[in-house]
């Protein structure tokens, strides 16, 4: 039971880990977006585990398009990566 424990832990460790350099990527990519609503969408990125380009379109205030593109942006920066592998209603997380 113990050994299951220690497992899970390290398990753990190296998710949180991860998430960290995925983070401070995203917080070092920032200051390459010109976007006025990226602050915004960095926000709700770091928040949640994945976010929609609806979602950060309607809460940064952003077109469609300009959410598809500060996206294609943080991808190609390697900040974001692209969840879903679909070519609709994609999602995007750290």
């Amino acid at each position: 039971m113990a050994g299951a424990y220690a497992m899970a832990a390290r398990d753990a460790f190296a998710v949180a880990g991860e998430l960290s350099r995925r983070s401070h990527a995203l917080l070092v990519a920032v200051p390459k977006l010109r976007a006025k609503g990226a602050g915004r969408v960095v926000d709700l990125l770091l928040a949640d585990d994945c976010v929609s380009l609806a979602r950060a379109a309607r809460t940064s205030r952003l077109s469609d398009r300009a959410a598809r593109r500060l996206f294609d942006r943080l991808v190609e920066l390697g900040a974001v990566r692209e969840l879903t592998g679909r070519p609709n209603f994609r999602l995007y997380g750290l």
